[in-house]
């Protein structure tokens, strides 16, 4: 008898919806807090609730030290097969791991539920009766098999512990070894310490009587998770239970090794638990936005300290500690497997919204000051002082859209806009602001005049399509991890003024009027096209719908898009379809067509059965010389599922392309890696459902990709050959008894973002049918997907100044050159601001997470104009800043708590980072250095 009772890491952490960066970020944040209070390093993961399990998870375990994991909710099949050959342990390892690195030792626990009734052996009846807590008053729900707990004594302790061994021996039957875990408790379990003594005292009678017969060949005792993993590893040491002709691993013998997910989770018949990965999609939005506005403030104040000579610059960023750890943690709790998953109850889920609300709030704060003292504007009371400066997006409370802040650009003033890049090479992209007048130009932050274009703003409201207030696009050029300044000015006489896009209108009733000082005309004929130099969208004008993509070499791609509901009986964690989902859009309803230099664009209002549509949507290009921007197609879904309207409906955009891809695609885990997914006719359409973290796409025979980008957690399907479809959001009226005791009815307004990009191959690639691995993204749509999910962050001056005050040029450009663009920042930070001015000299203060990506070559590296190299030569930490000496560089965990890296699975040496700053990091791997950074005198 195991009870869980030491220090594993309970891991309550959702594996389908998270990001990879949240994950490190949660894990360290509560391991570290381990150790800092009760001096506690874990090494094994408890995960029992997740709805399937993630490899990225296992990855990251291994990198941070832990040595097992212990699983429970995989799919009922898979469990019947995983027993029948005795694999139910097993070393996971990596897609990609050619060399055992990655190899985690993993227990999955074999049958139903993690509680009592289903721990102990195979016949759920029996074990309630060792429930001891079931009885004696203790109010939890007495056994529904109705043979209940009796008092063990000792007339009859030999019938009980026989009873409870023989359960024991037929639940070994499906293990290798002879050591044997049975966990004892549930949710909500040992409340006090009376039920924790009635779980004691029978037990110990119990197995007083087993272990004082030694005809029964059996000991038994408690123990913790730990205790149990170091006895079956002492026992696999000694017998070697490999069996003929499996792969297993040179780091623990006896076991096979496995590659692979568990997606998607059904624990009976054909309930599928595909629901969730779309479940609360605003709040799915507003997880990603935390974890990018985290990132970038958590590189802010590392720069802000790294840089600083004196203590008056330490004082904003250690007086903000508290309330970065605030935000960390509220990212971390969110992560939880009701949390991202959309799966808790309204007044839960308003908790987390306020947490995740009030962080994005204190970190826009400390941005907004810490521009100041990056730029120099001033270093003294930065932290006692307002800011000059705010952030560009502004949400008013917690379950609403950000709002654009509208530059009130009055005649004869200037305002100064600030954008921060937390990427590891310069960006050079199309940006937009709001302003409330369409005369004004744009300069740079030396007074230069910038190309720029106006175009109405729109809104999701078919009486009133254009709010009045205006878009500014020009193109930004903004440093790797740096800041940068530009000004839109009002009357500035030397300028060209931002020119105006035309306008084309088509509305069945006539009721657009052309808004000022827009030329406008009317959209003439079935089909309409936007385009840049690259390619032309068509659209169709009575439905509004993307039709196909022509590219400048002839060639076209069929899209087909298509906005559908599927009536559903499910809810928060099961998607039931009632058959196959039907189109919504019908013809007629409004489209305003934007040509401009800088940016086209379709927004279509359409008509369906409702009088208020459920959805309105938006597609962009962009026109940018050396931007990544060029090559996308911007798909903006505006989602109102609200009223009973759309009770038991699930919306889906679908995009029925022509490309051939025997209904095999690949979708994301956890934003770190690929995994290749099948459409099986076997199993319903709900378990052909995946979760799509980030990004999805399908390739055909002759090796054209189809990728969709996503920036929030949402779930995917390819359902017939060419189909990629992706659920939007979801209203269930019902509980589907999984333990809510509710449906999903708080839908949200919210905006769902797509980078689309379409590839074609430069050179032969294994077939995605044959080839059984997952394939990786280009490098192009890698750096899509950075682009997509780590934005550059806008600050607007509160305040206009006259345009006779010209300004110091403003900008910020900390390191010494781009890093190759395979390279990512996973994050750049001080891990205890609050205590960096106590801690000694010889213990680095700073910590670079760096994450190679494993990038397809069969690829054309188009995208790439400003891409100075890739990193399969070292790049060196010690010359990595301008201005900045890095000391005292040395690996560690990705939980930052080990710097033993054999201990961490890592097969290069790591250990020259010391002593020459050289890096090289294989493909798919993460690495974590700590170093301390120190200002050039």
């Amino acid at each position: 008898m195991m009870r869980n009772l030491d220090f594993a890491w309970h891991s309550f952490l959702m594996q389908a919806n998270s990001h990879f960066f949240a994950i490190i970020e949660q894990i360290t944040e509560g391991n570290r807090w381990l150790n800092d209070t009760i001096g506690v390093i874990p090494k094994n993961s408890w995960a029992i609730d997740p709805f399937g399990y993630s490899p990225t998870m296992a990855y990251l375990l291994r990198r941070m030290g832990f040595e097992n994991m212990l699983i429970q909710r995989t799919h009922y099949e898979l469990k019947k097969e995983l027993s029948l050959h005795k694999n139910l342990e097993y070393i996971w390892r990596q897609s990609w791991d050619a060399e055992e690195s990655t190899d985690i030792f993993v227990h999955m626990m074999p049958f139903y539920s993690y509680d009592i009734p289903h721990t102990c052996g195979p016949e759920p009846a029996i074990c309630c009766q060792f429930d001891f807590a079931r009885s004696n008053n203790f109010g939890y729900e007495l056994c529904p098999w109705g043979q209940h707990p009796v008092e063990t004594d000792k007339d009859n302790v030999k019938e009980r512990a026989l009873l409870l061994l023989d359960q024991y021996r037929k639940k070994s039957t499906l293990y290798r070894t002879n050591t044997l875990l049975v966990p004892l408790g549930d949710d909500f379990r040992y409340v006090s310490t009376d039920e924790a003594e009635a779980q004691f005292r029978n037990y110990q009678l119990l197995f007083d009587y087993i272990n004082s017969n030694p005809s029964l060949n059996a000991e038994a005792k408690f123990g913790t998770l730990e205790d149990y993993f170091q006895t079956l590893r002492e026992e696999a040491d000694r017998v070697n239970y490999s069996q003929p002709g499996e792969v297993g691993s040179g780091q623990l013998e006896g076991f096979p090794s496995l590659s692979g997910d568990f997606f998607t989770y059904s624990d009976r018949q054909k309930d599928y638990w595909s629901g969730y990965y779309v479940s609360r999609p605003f709040f799915k939005a507003v997880d990603r936005v935390l974890e990018q506005t985290l990132r970038a403030a958590e590189m802010m104040m590392a720069l802000l300290l790294g840089y600083c000579h004196r203590s008056q610059c330490e004082r904003l960023p250690m007086g903000f500690s508290h309330k970065l750890t605030a935000a960390r943690r509220n990212l971390a709790l969110f992560q939880h497997h009701d949390g991202v998953t959309g799966t808790a109850k309204d007044h839960v889920v308003q908790d987390y919204g306020n947490r995740m609300h009030a962080s994005l709030q204190d970190l826009q704060i400390f941005m907004s000051k810490a521009i100041e003292g990056l730029l120099g504007i001033r270093h003294d009371k930065l932290d006692q002082n307002p800011s000059q400066f705010e952030s560009e997006q502004v949400r008013s409370k917690y379950d609403v859209q950000p709002v654009h802040k509208a530059i009130s650009a009055r005649e004869g003033t200037h305002h100064s806009v600030v954008f921060f890049n937390p990427s590891e090479q310069t960006r050079e992209e199309i940006m937009m602001v709001i302003v409330n007048r369409p005369d004004v130009a744009v300069l740079d932050s030396n007074w230069t005049c910038i190309q720029s274009q106006i175009s109405p703003e729109l809104q999701n409201d078919k009486n009133n399509i254009f709010t009045g207030r205006h878009r500014v696009h020009w193109k930004v050029s903004i440093p790797a991890l740096g800041l940068q300044t530009y000004y839109i000015a009002n009357g500035f006489g030397g300028c060209e003024k931002a020119k105006p896009a035309r306008l084309k209108l088509y509305s069945e009733s006539n009721s657009l009027t052309c808004p000022i000082p827009y030329a406008c005309s009317k959209a003439e004929g079935d089909v309409a096209e936007i385009q840049n130099k690259h390619q032309t969208l068509t659209f169709d004008v009575n439905y509004g719908l993307l039709q196909k993509i022509s590219f400048k070499d002839g060639s076209q791609n069929f899209v087909g898009e298509e906005i559908g509901m599927y009536s559903s009986s499910g809810g928060a964690y099961l998607f039931k379809p009632d058959g196959d989902s039907q189109p919504i859009i019908e013809a007629g309803g409004q489209m305003v067509i934007t040509e401009g230099h800088l940016m086209q664009e379709v927004y279509s209002c359409p008509r369906t059965a409702w009088e208020k549509s459920p959805i309105s949507h938006s597609t962009r290009v962009y026109n940018g010389d050396n931007t990544i921007q060029e090559f996308l197609i911007e798909k903006e879904y505006h989602v109102e599922l609200l009223g009973n309207d759309f009770n038991d409906r699930e919306l889906i955009v679908r995009y029925k392309t022509d490309i051939d891809n025997k209904r095999i695609f690949y979708s994301d885990l956890n934003g770190f890696q690929m995994s290749r997914r099948e459409t099986y006719d076997k199993i319903p359409l709900q378990g052909n459902y995946y979760p799509m973290p980030s990004l999805a796409f399908m390739q055909a025979s002759n090796g054209q990709r189809f990728s969709v980008h996503t920036r929030q957690s949402l779930g995917v399907a390819s359902l017939k050959e060419g189909w990629l479809e992706i659920m939007l959001d979801r209203r269930l009226v019902r509980d589907d008894g999984r333990g809510l005791g509710q449906g999903v009815m708080d839908n949200r307004p919210m905006n769902v973002v797509f980078h689309i990009l379409v590839e074609s191959n430069i050179s032969t690639t294994l077939s995605s049918v044959s080839n059984p691995f997952p394939l990786s993204p280009s490098l192009l749509s890698h750096c899509v997907g950075a682009h997509l999910n780590y934005p550059l962050h806008a600050f607007v001056a509160k305040k206009a100044q006259d345009l006779s005050m010209r300004p110091l040029p403003r900008s910020f450009s900390p390191l010494a050159a781009p890093l190759p663009c395979d390279l990512h920042i996973v994050g750049f930070k001080v891990p205890r601001p609050s205590k960096y001015s106590q801690t000694p000299v010889e213990d680095p203060r700073f910590v670079l997470i760096l994450q190679r990506y494993h990038w397809d070559s069969s690829y054309c590296r188009k995208g790439r104009s400003q891409c100075v190299s890739v990193a399969d030569e070292p790049v060196n930490l010690f010359y990595m800043f301008k201005g900045l000496a890095v000391l005292n560089a040395r690996a560690t965990s990705l939980n930052l708590l080990h710097e033993d890296t054999e201990m961490l699975g890592y097969t290069e040496q790591l250990a020259d980072v010391a002593q020459e700053g050289h890096v090289l990091i294989p493909p798919m791997e993460i690495q974590a250095y700590k170093l301390e950074l120190r200002p050039h005198q």
